[in-house]
């Protein structure tokens, strides 16, 4: 038991209740000076006076001998232990793309002098996925915008299909600002790779500024090598 905590629990108790150390010494049969060491942490109640002190404030015994403390830290060991599953769940899980579905792995960038994308492709005989983690626009453009969107499409033939989108309405923001926050994440979304040409995968982005002005760019994407012509490493 911790004796200096169950000592503060008593003192709290006694201020809470506006009673000096002799007040609450006599209702419990003890001297005033025993009173003052167990709010000092120099000693503590005997268990029945502890029972007493309990019934007397209705306070849950457990309290008083610091319990709560203990309950406290058992449960920080059990969200640690939850969180450390979690993380070994999810490095099996990684594991478990990354090997036993033999990815090839793409970079996909930019063909446009304008902008600069960065980005991946990871592809198997049975999925597909893709990351842009970049796109930065490498024009002077100090407009500032209050609605703006930015969708990544893929194109076949004279079909173009939206694969995802962000977009941005509020206080008025540079590309640059908006662009800082952009990403695409699409995971399991053809079945192969060969799908694709170098040119199937684009980027709009359209701006909106405070005066109804719309710009619109065209962000063509390429793939390092075309995946149709490529091995799987």
């Amino acid at each position: 038991m911790d004796q200096e905590k169950i000592g503060n629990f008593i003192k709290k108790l006694r201020k809470d209740n506006h009673l000096t150390q002799k007040e609450f010494a006599d209702l419990f049969g003890v001297t005033y000076q025993a009173v003052s060491k167990w709010e000092n942490g120099a000693n503590i109640p005997d268990i029945a006076i502890l029972k007493e002190i309990s019934e007397k404030f209705h306070v849950d015994i457990n309290e008083l001998l610091g319990s709560k403390t203990k309950k406290k830290s058992y449960i920080k060991r059990y969200v640690f232990i939850g969180v450390c599953a979690l993380l070994v769940v999810g490095l099996f899980l990684v594991y478990q793309f990354t090997h036993h579905h033999d990815f090839t792995f793409k970079t996909v960038s930019s063909s446009c002098e304008d902008f600069r994308v960065l980005g991946s492709m990871a592809y198997s005989e049975d999925k597909t996925s893709i990351y842009i983690s970049s796109i930065d626009c490498l024009t002077i453009d100090a407009e500032e915008y209050t609605n703006i969107t930015c969708v990544l499409y893929e194109q076949t033939q004279n079909t173009k299909t939206e694969i995802s989108r962000s977009s941005y309405e509020g206080e008025a923001i540079t590309l640059n600002q908006y662009l800082e926050r952009v990403e695409f994440n699409i995971d399991d979304y053809e079945s192969t790779c060969s799908y694709y040409r170098d040119d199937s995968l684009s980027i709009e982005l359209k701006a909106e500024n405070k005066d109804g002005k719309i710009i619109t760019y065209e962000i063509p994407l390429v793939l390092n090598n075309n995946c149709s012509n490529s091995t799987s490493s």
